[in-house]
């Protein structure tokens, strides 16, 4: 699971607990200018097929953590239920995409929007 607080004109994806190690990343920070749009989209995560995993961890139905190359993207995934999963689209950073699971996905998109909406005006 990810927290997302947002810093100024950053967020931070701070992934939580034992996740770290399976997905070998701690924190994303991205520029809120960088994140091209945001969506709820479980579909995303669901499937046995995640990618070409670059590093990390895939167990078919029950974690995909770290980073896969998907599709020509390189994409950051770190989903246990792909119910709570939201997507970003990433522009001008290592990744294209993050794929994540975090607690409320309508609040996190709500919230997300609202902060991009305000830094790219």
């Amino acid at each position: 699971m990810v927290d997302i607080p947002v810093d100024g004109d950053k967020a931070v994806f701070a992934v939580e607990g034992l996740d770290k190690l399976w997905a070998f990343r701690s924190r994303l920070e991205i520029p809120l200018a960088h994140i091209k749009g945001v969506s709820a989209n479980p579909a995303l995560a669901r499937g046995w097929y995640h990618g070409f995993r670059l590093l990390g961890t895939n167990v078919s139905g029950i974690l995909t953590a770290g980073s896969f190359h998907r599709d020509g993207n390189n994409v950051f995934c770190d989903v246990h239920d792909p119910e709570r999963t939201i997507v970003l689209e990433l522009d001008h950073e290592f990744y294209d995409q993050l794929i994540i699971e975090v607690p409320e996905p309508a609040k996190a998109v709500a919230l997300l929007q609202y902060k991009i909406g305000s830094a790219h005006t």
